[in-house]
């Protein structure tokens, strides 16, 4: 698939017969105007596969967290009160370097599509830490957050508890089982709330309760349609594939 190296000003510069092939007459997705797109939500509400399927609909730069590779996740799920910290301090920094990218330009990429955003990593520290390990992370945080770059649009994927306990059951992660659907609740409360004062840049909330984008390329679609069309402000979606 060709890089997006389209420049708005070639047909004023050189002329209609002078524009390289398959430049004349490129028909632009709101989702361009978008320089950065986070996608959020809940775990197993398909972050991942949407961000995937962006950057290769608009010829974007990823940006994709390893939930995985940090080393006291399955304590963390085991015992979330033992190693809370060390988990949050872990997913902070590394988030931090990580998001320290988007800084830098990318020649061939105008769009960068990133499945998470560096402003959730205080959801869960104020989810997960006590009252003196969340005032240490408190100082920390303020200090990092600055210096990463706010996404353009953010999209929120919502999905109820039961329906995220059935989808992290059926991807059978060994890390994940410990989960419970109390602990999905309030992940789900923590979210809603953050999102309902969220002021940081557009918005677009879909509820993926009845669809599946992971396992059905139709409702996939569906979402990734909602997201192209995506212009300023705060929408709100609901989609109405037919379940198949």
């Amino acid at each position: 698939m060709a890089h997006d190296l389209f420049n708005p000003d070639l047909p004023r510069l050189l002329g209609p017969s002078n524009l390289p092939a398959g430049l004349m007459g490129r028909k632009k997705s709101q989702a361009d105007a978008h320089r950065i797109i986070a996608i959020e939500g809940p775990i197993g509400v398909g972050k991942t596969t949407l961000a995937h399927a962006l950057t290769e609909r608009l010829n974007a730069r990823l940006v994709e967290e390893d939930i995985g590779g940090n080393p006291f996740i399955k304590e963390f799920y085991a015992d979330p009160g033992r190693t809370a910290f060390q988990t949050q301090m872990f997913f902070l920094l590394s988030r931090y370097q990580q998001q320290l990218q988007l800084r830098q330009g990318d020649l061939f990429a105008h769009t960068t599509v990133a499945d998470y955003m560096f402003q959730k990593d205080r959801i869960f520290a104020h989810l997960t830490l006590g009252e003196a390990e969340l005032a240490l992370y408190e100082r920390i945080y303020t200090l990092l957050d600055p210096r990463i770059p706010k996404p353009d649009l953010v999209v929120y994927l919502q999905a109820r508890a039961d329906v995220l306990l059935d989808r992290i059951r059926s991807r059978s992660r060994s890390w994940e089982r410990p989960i419970t659907l109390d602990y999905l609740e309030r992940v789900n409360r923590a979210y809603n709330d953050y999102f309902f004062h969220y002021s940081g840049g557009s918005l677009l909330v879909i509820n993926t309760s009845d669809i599946d984008i992971v396992e059905k390329e139709a409702h996939l679609e569906e979402v990734i349609s909602a997201v192209r069309r995506m212009k300023k402000g705060v929408q709100h979606y609901n989609p109405f594939v037919t379940k198949r």
